[in-house]
């Protein structure tokens, strides 16, 4: 019998991890950015850029999917219209392996989204290319498809589904090139293919993007920005509502516990930074732990699975100088008016002072206050 008890266990155990793991909390910063993500690509001009910033963990991957999601649905009359129209399409830069990001990957994985037929021939498919021989004759020679091609096969592909816009998930990996490669030059592909598909990008990844954020006058010019931020403890209001998504994600536990979430929220706090992601993964790693170890969940299993210290150290130190580059003060704004040759605007403080009125100067009791007489008399009626 307890062999049997055992054997329930644990598909019982895997079937609530995954439910707690499907599970999404609607928090108020998650709205805001979907509602501001599905805004600006909506009314963005087609070609543009969207570059989704934030904190690793913080919740970008489960923004794209909300954003989708909205898109299907809105997109739907119109889908139902033309089959062969897709509502987007989403697609994840892949980390390299030899320290260049690997295109011709990345154009087989996109067209495999979009379901295209034939992707193996063209993007491997030889053609035949004019060279001389060691005589020097003139002879055709086999060549791989170019990187023209690969980009050529991307553009047909997405005028010919319309997609409402590209996703690419961790893009701070396209930074990844060799030493002989201009920074400039990745973003100037994923520029060129939209510019010429009218197809909207959206690039989400860490604060990394920040360095693709000036490369040129173009790219600023055609690019939008969107802050994903974490929840601040300096803030009041961003402390309660952390407590409240602790709260419900106590709710969402099936398992036995000995620890109260929320009597220790700081601590959850402290290890995730404030960041809605890692503090789920986090607690799906200890509810991962109980279950395996048929424990209940309790403070210890909590700082064995949490991260340690000094990775959060890292993440913050990323995070803070992410979000002071972000920020735009009076100074910034001073030296823009500087360099257009505009006269320096006063400081917000300072235009909010006003002066107060001059108050009027009392008189001596029985002097007259100064004002014109009449002169001359009044004619009678009639005189």
């Amino acid at each position: 019998m307890a062999a049997y008890a055992a054997k329930l266990s644990k598909p019982l155990g895997a079937e609530a991890l995954q439910a707690f793991r499907s599970f999404t909390v609607a928090h108020p910063r998650l709205i805001e950015a979907r509602d501001e993500l599905i805004e600006a690509i909506e009314c963005a001009a087609p070609g543009s850029l969207i570059l989704v910033l934030g904190p690793p963990g913080v919740g970008k991957t489960t923004l794209m999917r909300k954003v989708q999601q909205g898109l299907t649905e809105k997109l739907a009359p119109q889908l139902e219209a033309d089959v062969g129209r897709l509502p987007f399409v989403a697609v994840e830069a892949v980390a390299p392996d030899n320290g260049s990001f690997n295109w011709r990957d990345h154009c087989r994985r996109m067209l495999m989204q979009m379901n295209e037929p034939l992707i193996d021939q063209k993007i491997h498919s030889p053609y035949f290319e004019v060279e001389r021989d060691p005589n020097g004759q003139f002879a055709y020679s086999p060549r791989c498809l170019s990187g023209a091609r690969r980009h050529h096969a991307i553009e047909q592909a997405l005028r010919h589904r319309r997609p409402a816009a590209v996703f690419i998930d961790e893009a701070q990996h396209l930074a990844r090139m060799s030493s002989g490669r201009r920074l400039a030059d990745q973003l100037d592909v994923i520029k060129s293919i939209a510019s010429r598909t009218q197809t909207i990008h959206v690039l989400l990844g860490t604060y990394e993007l920040l360095s693709f954020r000036n490369l040129s006058g173009q790219l600023s010019r055609r690019s939008v920005d969107l802050h994903f931020a974490r929840y601040r403890a300096e803030s009041k209001d961003d402390l309660r509502i952390f407590q409240n998504i602790v709260l419900t994600f106590q709710g969402q536990l099936t398992c036995e516990q000995d620890v109260d979430l929320v009597g220790i929220w700081d601590f959850l706090y402290e290890r995730s930074l404030g960041c809605v992601g890692v503090l789920k993964d986090w607690l799906a790693r200890s509810l991962n732990a109980a279950f395996r170890s048929a424990a209940r969940l309790d403070r210890r299993m909590l700082e064995r699975t949490a991260l340690s210290t000094a990775q959060c150290e890292k993440i913050l130190a990323e995070a803070r100088e992410g979000e002071a580059r972000l920020i735009e003060n009076h100074e910034s704004r001073s030296r823009l008016r500087c360099l257009l040759g505009l006269p320096e605007q006063a400081a917000k403080a300072d235009r909010e002072t006003v002066t107060p009125p001059k108050r009027a100067r009392g008189l001596k009791p029985g002097v007259r206050r100064p004002k014109r007489d009449r002169i001359g008399r009044a004619m009678a009626p009639n005189a």
